[in-house]
């Protein structure tokens, strides 16, 4: 239940970011609650409560558009690399690693079971915020973090903490020791079967 909750978590923040009205700029708090309660709504909409099928996910794909910075998530996690791949090849590894992303933690959201999620108001430094809560359920609450950046498109996420732990952080370690011996190309070539094996579990 602990490893579903966090996966909930990641998913849902990853995945999920409702548009608000363009009329004004939607704060970091309310691009973190609104994401949530739209995710929940889709979740909460399937008629086959047991799984998240290719309908479930085009609704979660399309409200997630614009509102999750996919680009400097793989930055970040590349790390130093990063720099040394051209513009084509930073497209196509963001791709990837976006994919990877929704697979990896969108099979796991046939477990949803209505855990709620509560928020805390943000906290800002310059151009970055973070907006701090927890997923609840009777028995357990799992803190967790929101890393935002201001953007030309607003407020957007780049990082997300689970019990202190950061998910980029988490990918640059793995990612390190897979471009060490293989370089970007190897990296890449990893990451696109891991996204063809869960397409075929999912």
């Amino acid at each position: 239940m602990k490893q579903l909750m966090k996966n909930l978590t990641i998913l849902m923040l990853v995945m999920g970011f409702s548009s608000l009205s363009t009329a004004e700029e939607a704060t970091p708090k309310q691009v973190v609650a609104s994401t949530i309660e739209s995710i929940i709504a889709v979740l909460e909409a399937r008629e086959d409560k047991s799984k998240v099928n290719d309908v479930d996910r085009e609704g979660i794909r399309k409200v997630v558009k614009g509102k999750f910075d996919y680009r400097e998530m793989s930055r970040r996690s590349v790390g130093k690399p990063w720099k040394k791949m051209d513009e084509v090849k930073q497209a196509e590894f963001t791709e990837l690693f976006r994919q990877v992303l929704e697979f990896s933690y969108g099979n796991q959201l046939a477990g949803y079971k209505g855990q709620k999620v509560v928020f805390e108001d943000a906290e800002f430094k310059k151009d970055k915020a973070r907006v701090k809560g927890a997923v609840v359920d009777s028995s357990k609450s799992i803190p967790m973090e929101y890393r935002l950046h201001q953007t030309d498109s607003g407020w957007q996420v780049y990082d997300i903490k689970i019990e202190g732990v950061s998910l980029v952080t988490t990918f640059r370690k793995d990612f390190k020791s897979i471009v060490k011996k293989q370089g970007v190309d190897g990296l890449m070539d990893v990451l696109g079967k891991k996204v063809d094996k869960l397409k075929a579990k999912g």
